[in-house]
């Protein structure tokens, strides 16, 4: 049998990291309970970029920094799932955007009331001022390590 691992002696980085999995995970379980199992979290790398805009292709696999076939097939993807779709740029036809159907709304929708009561419980279980100290300290790590910006623009990309 392994030696267990006492969660105190992982860097920092690792701990916020798993902790962040396991949240996470919580969410996934209810999004799944609600209808939408299919979602996977790197997913929402995408819907990041569709939830205000309707991107083409080439925008999107920039923003990513991924190919265009790669985003291609992640778009294919969540087409075949439902919860976007191609459609005619109104100025040019000739240009395809991505856009999100109600479907992908829904997802949203119901991402964010995880979110919340994944919130809701760990307030009930912490409390709001030992939880508000720990989202504060996080946010200073994350500016610390430059990954503020790029949470503003909804251009996280997922890791290497």
């Amino acid at each position: 049998m392994p030696a267990s691992i006492d969660p105190l002696d992982l860097d920092t980085g690792t701990l916020a990291l798993f902790v962040g999995n396991a949240g996470a995970a919580a969410v996934q379980k209810q999004l799944a309970d609600a209808g939408f199992g299919d979602l996977r979290f790197s997913h929402g790398y995408l819907f990041q970029h569709l939830v205000d805009g309707e991107p083409t292709v080439s925008a999107l696999a920039a923003e990513l920094e991924m190919t265009q076939q790669g985003a291609s097939k992640a778009v294919a993807e969540l087409e075949k799932l439902g919860y976007c779709e191609r459609v005619p740029d109104p100025i040019d036809a000739r240009i395809r955007r991505v856009r999100l159907t109600a479907r992908g709304h829904a997802a949203i929708a119901a991402a964010r009331t995880a979110r919340a009561d994944l919130d809701r419980r760990l307030t009930e279980r912490f409390g709001t001022e030992a939880l508000d100290a720990v989202r504060s300290q996080l946010a200073e790590l994350l500016a610390e390590l430059g990954g503020t910006a790029a949470v503003a623009r909804r251009a996280v990309r997922p890791p290497r």
